[in-house]
């Protein structure tokens, strides 16, 4: 009956599958944010590691991208047949999923590989910070295949009802990873190189445990090696709905690029500092958006269960309670941070000059954070019910259409450096704005 989604209280159930995954989440986070607390706090070379870890983000961000394209594109598939009695249909969902993400991850790991160098100097990078960015790249794009495996794979654990399974999947590799980095970055002296190393190590760890359970006993629908055969119209199912997030990554790491080159360009003598800055801010973002992502993230399976069985009013229970609770916390969060936005920057550095220059960016950042949580309901709603091309639509506007032109004009009308900081907020009071309100026009109010 757990894995029956129809039955009990709607909310315990998205509470049930969501603690978990914020949970799994968090530790997931521990992978990269606690090398960057690492690194930040290297002596003399700190700020400049910082950096050369920030210039990183827009590939590593690209690579979640093809992970949410090919992982997160299936789950809501399988959810639906699940829902519907179909298991042998989710079954070659699942297995088709397992296959795109085995081929892309090899095709990326080469490619990225062999052109980091040029990709870093577009980037943003300058010959003080390339070293720091080459040297963790390098060893860090070996555990790709690893790192989209472990993560696309494991939505479909949760997805069958085993959230607690899900989460250990990368709490193992979570604290395996902390474990390793003061040992390899310190204790051996490998510094930058050695939270990659870390990294690539916990990765491994954590595709070993998704494939264990997804091939084993307990696991309701098995991957199984006939499933994995490609079929057209299954892939591009998965792909069409997956869209939406990898369009969601995708424009991240545009944005990223974008911010890290405007940045360099209005910062001046500071250039290398402001991309530190905001490798800092996206490691917040990270951090205070991560329990609304695991209340949808959770959500998601659920809502799709129930639209599958045609339980609409459970849909749309599901619905109310998922925005209301998230806009709850983004405006806590949001407090939080504009009374104490030096203590997130102690977290990162110990460097005056970061310290100094990161108050202001912060709070320009991070005002009306709350209305993110109108953006991810919106978002989460119409890729769990199969509407791809909205989600897709709306991932585009946010950022696309609004943050990159005005990271790239923000700064002429006189507000300089600060304009890059800007465009984020305004952001998400109109892409957040339009997607709640389509959401509900459009998906809410005819169930």
């Amino acid at each position: 009956m757990k894995n029956d989604f129809s039955r009990g209280k709607v909310s315990r159930i998205i509470i049930a599958q969501s603690v978990p995954l914020m949970l799994a989440q968090l530790v997931q986070l521990l992978y990269n944010v606690v090398d960057r607390i690492y690194i930040g706090h290297l002596k003399d070379v700190g700020s400049l590691a910082l950096t050369g870890i920030g210039l990183v983000f827009p590939l590593t961000t690209l690579i979640a991208a093809f992970t949410n394209l090919f992982g997160a594109g299936g789950v809501p598939l399988f959810s639906i047949a699940r829902g519907a009695g179909r298991k042998e249909e989710a079954g070659r969902v699942m297995g088709n999923s397992f296959f795109l993400l085995v081929t892309s991850s090899f095709i990326l790991l080469i490619t990225c590989y062999l052109l980091r160098r040029p990709v870093m100097f577009l980037f943003g990078a300058s010959q003080a910070t390339w070293q720091y960015a080459d040297a963790y790249l390098k060893i860090y794009l070996i555990g790709t295949p690893c790192s989209m495996i472990a993560t696309g794979m494991n939505g479909y654990i949760n997805a069958q009802g085993f959230p607690t399974v899900g989460m250990l999947t990368t709490v193992v590799g979570a604290l395996l990873n902390l474990l390793l980095d003061p040992v390899f970055i310190f204790g051996l002296h490998m510094g930058i190189s050695g939270a990659a190393l870390a990294t690539v190590i916990s990765q491994t760890i954590s595709v070993a445990w998704v494939l264990f359970f997804l091939r084993g006993k307990r696991a309701v629908i098995r991957l199984e090696k006939k499933a994995m055969k490609p079929e057209g119209l299954i892939i591009k199912r998965i792909t069409g709905l997956g869209t939406a997030g990898f369009m969601v990554q995708g424009t991240n790491c545009l944005v990223q690029v974008v911010c890290n080159v405007t940045l360099k360009a209005w910062g001046g003598s500071l250039g290398d500092l402001y991309v530190g800055v905001m490798t800092v801010i996206n490691s917040i973002r990270e951090i205070s958006s991560l329990p609304v992502m695991g209340l949808t993230s959770g959500a998601q399976p659920v809502l799709g269960f129930n639209y599958g069985a045609g339980e609409n009013g459970r849909v749309k229970e599901g619905i109310r309670f998922m925005g209301l609770l998230g806009l709850a916390y983004t405006v806590i969060i949001w407090i939080v941070i504009l009374m104490k936005p030096d203590l997130f920057l102690h977290i990162f550095t110990n460097d005056p000059e970061m310290l100094s220059h990161g108050i202001k960016p912060i709070l320009i950042y991070f005002f009306g954070f709350c209305f993110m949580a109108m953006q991810f309901t919106g978002q989460a709603s119409f890729t769990a019910l199969g509407f791809s091309k909205r989600a897709i639509f709306f991932s585009l506007f946010r950022k696309a259409i609004i943050v990159v032109p005005l990271t790239i004009l923000l700064p002429y009308l006189g507000i300089g450096v600060y304009g890059v900081f800007m465009a984020e907020p305004i952001s998400n009071l109109v892409g957040g704005a339009a997607s709640f309100t389509t959401m509900y026009f459009t998906v809410y109010r005819k169930l």
